[in-house]
Parts: structure tokens; C-alpha cells; sequence
């Protein structure tokens, strides 16, 4: 069985390790680097992007991302996940781990109380649109050449993949869509089986 950690030191934690469990896969929460090397994939769920960028740097977890992403390890971030997954971000000056070849803008889709759900069309995901939740999200504002763009909201990439990487704008674990961690875990097992 494969081992999914959620970063655990901030953000919606549960909701993502109850997907991890409908996903089939063994959760962990991380909150060390000893705990990041006995998972095979890794959340970085939604919160504030600039306490957790500074709390992964005062446990080292910053690093050990970093080395085990450029390793190989498959790595999915939502809303803040992704903010700090990408190569820029402006609105604020949360560490980044600059995996992603993309650049975001952090709360463009507004303050908290303009927040919305919307039903999204992904066709690698799913037949069929399915909902999510936009919570104080990033705007993408720049997607590199070997990014694929695998959803859209209006005009803007919402859902994106490059290799091992996975983000998106929204919460699939909020609405309790499942659609989004079964495809990760699909990225974690064929990562595992080579």
C-alpha cells in the first residue's frame, strides 16, 4: 500500500487525510523531515501561505521537500500548497519552494468572504464536471512550457500538472470530491512502481 503524507503543520489537514483513506493509500501527517522520508507522495494542504513557509523552514522541511521532490516524489498542492509550489508568487512573501513552473497571484479570487464553490470541466480527471470550493485562492499568472493545464475557471488555469507535480487553485477536499486524490494517487503508485 502506498504512503500519501499531508503537511500537517498548518491548514486543512484532516479533510485531506480523509481523502487519502477513500483514495485506498495508508495516510501520514508530516511534520518532520523523518517523516517525510517514509511517505511516497505529499500533500501540502490549503491554510496561510507565509506561516507555513516559515514554519517549514524552521524545521528543515523546506529542504527536505525540495530534495525529495527533485528525487522524484510526487507532490500535490492546493490553494496555499500551491502558492508556495511555484517558481513566483506576488501579494506577499511566503517562502517558496519554487518546484512548480508556474507564477501566482495569492488571494485574487478575493478576501474570505467571497468565496464560492463552482462545478469544474476536467476531462482527465473526470467524465463529468464535478464541485469544488474557491477559498481566498491564487490566480495563476504565468504557466511554464512544460506545465499542462488540466482545468480552467473563466479564463484561468485552476488545475495543473508538470511530471509529479500536481496544484490547484481550489479545495476538492472541502466539497469532499474525491476525483482530484484518487488521480494523484495514481501519479504516487506509477512513481513507486519504477
Amino acid at each position: 500500500m502506498i504512503r500519501i503524507g499531508v503537511l500537517a503543520v498548518q491548514g486543512d489537514v484532516t479533510e485531506h487525510l480523509g481523502m487519502i483513506e477513500v483514495c485506498g493509500a495508508q495516510e501520514v501527517e508530516v511534520r518532520t523531515p523523518a517523516a517525510l522520508e517514509i511517505v511516497d507522495g505529499l500533500i501540502i494542504p490549503g491554510g496561510e501561505s507565509p506561516t507555513i513557509g516559515k514554519l517549514l523552514s524552521r524545521g528543515g522541511l523546506d529542504v527536505a521537500i525540495k530534495d525529495r521532490a527533485r528525487a522524484g516524489m510526487p507532490v500535490y498542492g492546493t490553494c496555499a500548497g500551491m502558492i508556495l509550489m511555484a517558481k513566483e508568487a506576488t501579494g506577499g512573501e511566503p517562502l517558496m519552494l519554487g518546484l512548480m513552473d508556474i507564477g501566482v497571484a495569492r488571494n485574487a479570487y478575493g478576501r474570505q468572504r467571497e468565496s464560492f464553490e463552482a462545478r469544474l470541466a476536467a476531462p482527465a480527471i473526470d467524465a463529468d464536471p464535478f464541485r469544488v470550493a474557491f477559498i481566498r485562492a491564487p490566480v495563476v499568472t504565468r504557466v511554464g512550457q512544460a506545465v499542462q493545464v488540466l482545468a480552467t475557471h473563466g479564463n484561468a488555469p485552476v488545475l495543473l500538472q508538470e511530471g509529479r507535480l500536481l496544484v490547484s487553485s481550489f479545495h476538492p477536499e472541502i466539497t469532499g470530491y474525491p476525483g482530484i486524490h484518487l488521480y494523484f494517487s495514481q501519479i504516487v503508485r506509477s512513481a513507486t512502481a519504477r
